[in-house]
C-alpha cells in the first residue's frame, strides 16, 4: 500500500489556502466548506500516517477514533466544522434562499480558525 499521509496533508494545506481566498472574495460559503474539507483531510491524513484507513466525512468520528489524545477544544471544532459539510453547498438545505445568504464573514473566520487548529494539531502529530 502507497504511503499517501503526506499528499492527504497537502490537500488539507491548500484546501485552507483556498478557504481563505474565498472568504476574501466574500464566498463565505465556500470558505466554510473549503474549511470543513481542511479538516477532514488533516485529519484522515494522520490517519494514514498511523496505519490506519478510515472512511467518512465526519471530523468528530474521526477525532473520536484516533489512537492519540484530541484536546476538547478540537472536539469541539470538528462538531461546529461538521455543521459546514452540507449547508454551504445546497440550496435546500435551508428554508429558503441561497446558502450565500447564511454565510458571513463571522461563520467563514470562525471555520478557518477551527480548521487551522486541526491541522497545527495533525502537523504536531506527524512530526
Amino acid at each position: 500500500m502507497a504511503r499517501r499521509a503526506a499528499d492527504w496533508l497537502v490537500q488539507a494545506e491548500h484546501d485552507l489556502e483556498l478557504a481563505e481566498i474565498a472568504a476574501a472574495a466574500g464566498r463565505h460559503e465556500w470558505a466554510c466548506f473549503a474549511a470543513q474539507q481542511a479538516a477532514e483531510k488533516a485529519v484522515k491524513a494522520l490517519h494514514l500516517h498511523l496505519g490506519q484507513v478510515v472512511w467518512g466525512h465526519a471530523i468528530t468520528r474521526l477525532l473520536e477514533e484516533l489512537p492519540v489524545p484530541v484536546p476538547e477544544m478540537l472536539r469541539d471544532a470538528a462538531r461546529r466544522l461538521d455543521a459546514y459539510y452540507i449547508a454551504p453547498r445546497y440550496p435546500d438545505a435551508f428554508v429558503e434562499g441561497p446558502p450565500a445568504r447564511y454565510f458571513g464573514p463571522r461563520q467563514s473566520e470562525e471555520a478557518i480558525g477551527y480548521a487551522r487548529a486541526i491541522l497545527e494539531f495533525v502537523r504536531s502529530a506527524m512530526a
